[in-house]
């Protein structure tokens, strides 16, 4: 009996090291497949909550994103969790916009350009406060939201010292700008100019005045 346990306990290191590369890329597998379901349902709630607003049944959610109400749930035990992993979404969506701008090292008015453009191609994803959405709560959403204000305010600075966009404007004049560019509009399921438009006037009227 001895034998055999001193055999196993030789045998043991080996079976584990071969053992654990496999349950490391198991585990990886299911990590990446936890996260693609789950940004699944995102994404399929963005589009219910813009098609039918912030009350719209968590069963027509789970139904568009192929998933069973229960599942749904265990995720997000109610509405207001739902809303609030959208609203943190969009922040990230958004975040991304504003520093991949700023990596483009343009001028100010040119890297905020690049920004609006990239928030503009997100409208359909987009779930803001100033878009109806929930007034966020929770730290992580915070804690998202103030980096979109300080890149924002970043690129202004930029402007300011290259003298392409004028002293007085203000980190708030950029987000509600972006939030009226990214609104997407009603009964207009294609692609639209208008909000690309919109934004060519508002730079115009950022710059400073000549002379």
């Amino acid at each position: 009996m001895i034998g055999r346990w001193l055999r196993r306990c030789h045998d043991w290191p080996v079976a584990m090291e071969h053992d654990t590369p496999a349950r490391g890329s198991e585990k990886r597998r299911v990590r990446s497949d936890a996260q693609a379901n789950r940004e699944r349902v995102l994404a399929a709630a963005v589009t219910a909550v813009l098609r039918e607003g912030r009350q719209v049944p968590m069963g027509t959610i789970a139904a568009d994103a192929g998933v069973g109400i229960g599942t749904l749930y265990r995720r997000y035990p109610n509405r207001e969790a739902l809303l609030e992993a959208l609203t943190l979404r969009a922040f990230h969506l958004v975040l991304e916009c504003a520093e991949n701008a700023e990596n483009l090292n343009e001028p100010g008015l040119a890297t905020l350009s690049s920004f609006l453009d990239c928030v503009i191609s997100h409208a359909d994803q987009l779930v803001l406060p100033l878009h109806g959405g929930p007034i966020p709560t929770a730290a992580e959403t915070l804690a998202v939201r103030s980096s979109v204000h300080q890149a924002l305010q970043r690129i202004l600075e930029r402007g300011r010292r290259d003298g392409t966009i004028r002293a007085d404007a203000a980190t708030r004049d950029i987000i509600v700008l972006t939030a009226l560019l990214a609104q997407p509009l009603p009964h207009n399921p294609g692609p639209d100019q208008t909000p690309r438009r919109l934004k060519a006037f508002f730079l115009d009227g950022l710059a400073p005045p000549p002379g």
